[in-house]
C-alpha cells in the first residue's frame, strides 16, 4: 500500500508530510469516519522499541486527550501500528491523531527575526493561558519550545505535544546526546538539567526562555553540545533582553529575568502570576513583586526554604516536635456542626449560581454572569466567531464535510443556540468543509443498472441516459460516462451515461472500388458477402443489399464488376 493510501487503525488516511522532528514525523491526514482533516504524528521506530516508553506515551496521550481548550491542540486518538521494516522485521510504531491547525510554527516565525514586544507578549500570554489550564489539570508539559507552539493566521496561539512530553523526558535520552536533544536543551530548566523532579514551574522557566528568544531572536544560552547548554542553565545568569534589543523595556526585562530565576521558588509560581506581570509590563507599568500566597502552591510545591530561613520563629516551629507545641485549649464545636455548616454554604452557593445563570438575559444583574448562545448557524465562521466574542464567549472551530452546507459555513454549535451559559464559556462551532471529493468510477462495458449502482456507491447522483450507435458494444451496455471515468468531482454531483442501442449506420459504398468499400464495411464488424458481376469491368461496386441504421453484425451483400 502506498503512503498516499495508507490507513491507520482502519480509519485515518495518511497524507503528505507536513512536519519533521527529531522524534516523529507529522502527516496531513483525513479521518474517513468523521470526514475531517487531522494531523497524524508517527513516532520514529527507534523510539518504539522501549516498552517503558510506549507505556508512558500511552498514559500521557490519554491525559492530553481529556484537555479541551482553544489554546491547546486537541488529541483525538492514539494507538500503535504494525510496520514492516526493510529487514523484514515488524515493529509497533506509536501514533497520535491530533487537531489539524492551519498556521505557522513559532520556530519559523522567530527565524524571521525578533518580534515587536507587544506581539511577543500576546503570543506568550496565549501560551501561559494554555499552561494555566493544563497545570490545573495536574499535567506538566515539560517540553515548552517554539517547535511546540503554533500561531494561526488569525493570531490564535496553539500549544502542541502535551501527550508525549513526559514520555520523551522519561525515556533514555540524556543531555549528553547531541543530535536528539540539542534543540530541547536550549529550553531546559535548571532542575531538568540536573535531573531533578520537575513541576509546573519548569514549564514557566521554559516559557521565559521562549519569551527571551521572541524579544531578541536568539535563546539566552547557546552551545555546540546539549550538555554545554544545560550547564549554562544551571550556573550562568541570562543577560537582560534589552542589551540585545533596545526596544525591550526595563519592565519586560524584569519579567523575563524573574521567569529565568535558577531557584524555582524565586521565579513565577503560577502561569496566571506570570501572565499578570507580563501584561502589566506590556502596559508600561513596573510589576510589583507580591509576597508568596498561602494557596494551593504551598501544598503543591512545598514550603519555600528561603522564605523561612530568615525567621527564627518559623525555624523553631518547623523543627519543634509535636509534644513541644502549645496545647490547644479552645473548645471546638461538635464535628457534626462543622459539616452541617459546610453543607449549608455549598447549598446556598449552588442556589445563588443557579438563580444568576437563569436570570433573563436582559436584566442588569445577569450582565457579565450569564449569556444566551446566539444562533450563528448558516453564517461564515469569522462572522459567527466575532458575534460570540462580542458577548464574552470563546469560539473554537471543528470541521466536517457536508453535502448541503457550503464550505466555511457554520453547521451547528455546541452548546446549542438559545442555551444560557456562563461568561467565558467555550462554544464549539462545527464548520463545513464542503462536499467530499470523489472520483467518477469507470463503467464502460457494464450494464446500465450496474453503472447506476456504481454511481450511487461512489457518492454521486445518476442524471440521465442517452443512446448511441456502436459497432461492437451490445445494446444496453455503457459506452462511456459524462464526466469521463477518473474525473475528480464533489460528492453529490450528477453523472450521465451513454449506452449502446445495438445499431450501426451502414454507409453506401456504391461507386467505390470493391477493395476499399468492403474493407470499410468489415471494419464496422459487418458480415460482407461479395458477388462479382462479369458483365462489367473496373472493379467498382455496383450494388449493396443494406444501408442506413441496421442491427450490429448484419449480413451485407455487395456486387462489384469483375469482368
Amino acid at each position: 500500500m502506498t503512503e498516499g493510501t495508507r490507513l491507520l487503525a482502519g480509519r485515518y488516511q495518511v497524507g503528505e508530510l507536513i512536519g519533521r522532528g527529531g522524534m516523529s514525523d507529522v502527516h496531513l491526514g483525513v479521518d474517513s469516519r468523521l470526514g475531517r482533516r487531522v494531523a497524524i504524528k508517527l513516532l520514529r521506530p527507534s523510539l518504539a522499541t522501549d516498552p517503558r516508553f510506549r507505556i508512558l506515551f500511552r498514559e500521557e496521550a490519554q491525559k492530553a486527550a481529556r484537555m479541551a481548550h482553544p489554546t491547546i491542540v486537541r488529541v483525538f486518538d492514539a494507538g500503535e501500528e504494525t510496520v514492516r521494516e526493510a529487514n523484514g522485521f515488524e515493529t509497533q510504531v506509536p501514533f497520535i491523531v491530533m487537531e489539524y491547525v492551519d498556521g505557522r510554527l513559532l520556530r519559523d516565525i522567530i527565524a524571521d527575526g525578533p518580534l515587536e514586544p507587544r506581539q511577543a507578549v500576546r503570543i506568550i500570554s496565549g501560551v501561559l493561558t494554555a499552561l494555566e489550564y493544563s497545570h490545573r489539570a495536574l499535567l506538566v508539559h515539560r517540553d515548552i519550545k517554539p517547535g511546540n507552539i503554533m500561531v494561526t493566521p488569525s493570531g490564535q496561539v496553539k500549544v502542541m505535544d502535551f501527550g508525549i512530553a513526559r514520555a520523551v523526558s522519561d525515556s533514555s535520552a540524556t543531555v549528553a546526546d547531541t543530535s536528539a536533544v540539542l534543540g530541547t536543551a536550549q529550553y531546559f530548566s535548571p532542575e531538568q538539567a540536573r535531573g531533578e523532579t520537575v513541576d509546573a514551574r519548569t514549564d514557566l522557566y521554559s516559557t521565559g526562555v521562549v519569551l527571551f528568544e521572541l524579544l531578541t531572536g536568539r535563546p539566552p544560552f547557546r552551545g555546540e553540545r546539549a550538555a554545554a547548554v544545560a550547564y549554562q542553565h544551571i550556573s550562568e545568569t541570562a543577560v537582560a533582553p534589552s542589551s540585545l534589543n533596545p526596544r525591550v523595556s526595563p519592565a519586560l526585562d524584569a519579567v523575563v529575568l524573574h521567569a529565568l530565576a535558577k531557584d524555582k521558588f524565586e521565579r513565577f509560581q503560577t502561569a496566571a502570576e506570570f501572565r499578570d506581570d507580563l501584561e502589566t509590563a506590556a502596559a508600561g507599568a513596573i510589576p510589583v513583586r507580591k509576597p508568596p500566597a498561602s494557596d494551593f502552591n504551598t501544598t503543591l510545591f512545598g514550603v519555600n526554604p528561603s522564605a523561612v530561613a530568615g525567621s527564627e520563629a518559623a525555624l523553631r516551629q518547623l523543627s519543634s516536635r509535636d509534644d513541644e507545641r502549645a496545647i490547644r485549649t479552645q473548645t471546638r464545636p461538635p464535628v457534626a456542626w462543622i459539616w452541617a455548616g459546610i453543607v449549608s454554604v455549598i447549598v446556598i452557593l449552588f442556589a445563588v449560581v443557579f438563580w444568576v445563570v437563569n436570570l433573563p438575559t436582559g436584566t442588569e444583574l445577569s450582565k457579565g454572569l450569564s449569556t444566551q448562545v446566539p444562533n450563528v448557524v448558516g453564517e461564515l465562521y469569522k462572522t459567527g466567531a466575532s458575534k460570540l466574542q462580542k458577548i464574552n464567549l470563546v469560539p473554537t472551530q471543528q470541521t466536517e464535510t457536508s453535502t448541503t452546507v457550503p464550505e466555511g459555513t457554520i453547521i451547528r454549535t455546541d452548546p446549542k443556540a438559545g442555551l444560557k451559559v456562563g461568561a467565558g464559556q467555550v462554544v464549539t462551532l462545527w464548520v463545513s468543509l464542503g462536499k467530499s471529493q470523489v472520483t467518477v468510477p469507470s463503467m464502460t462495458n457494464q450494464t446500465e443498472d450496474a453503472a447506476k449502482q456504481a454511481i450511487k456507491d461512489a457518492g454521486l447522483v445518476y442524471g440521465s441516459t442517452t443512446t448511441e450507435h456502436s459497432p461492437n458494444i451490445p445494446a444496453g451496455i455503457v459506452i462511456r460516462s459524462s464526466p469521463a471515468a477518473n474525473t475528480p468531482k464533489s460528492q453529490g454531483d450528477t453523472v450521465d451515461l451513454v449506452v449502446s442501442d445495438g445499431l450501426v449506420t451502414i454507409p453506401s459504398i456504391i461507386g467505390q472500388t470493391s477493395t476499399d468499400g468492403i474493407k470499410a464495411l468489415v471494419a464496422m464488424q459487418l458480415n460482407v458477402d461479395a458477388v462479382g458481376d462479369p458483365s462489367c469491368t473496373g472493379g467498382k461496386v455496383t450494388g449493396q443489399s443494406l444501408t442506413g441504421d441496421q442491427p450490429q453484425k448484419s449480413n451485407v451483400t455487395v456486387t462489384y464488376c469483375s469482368g
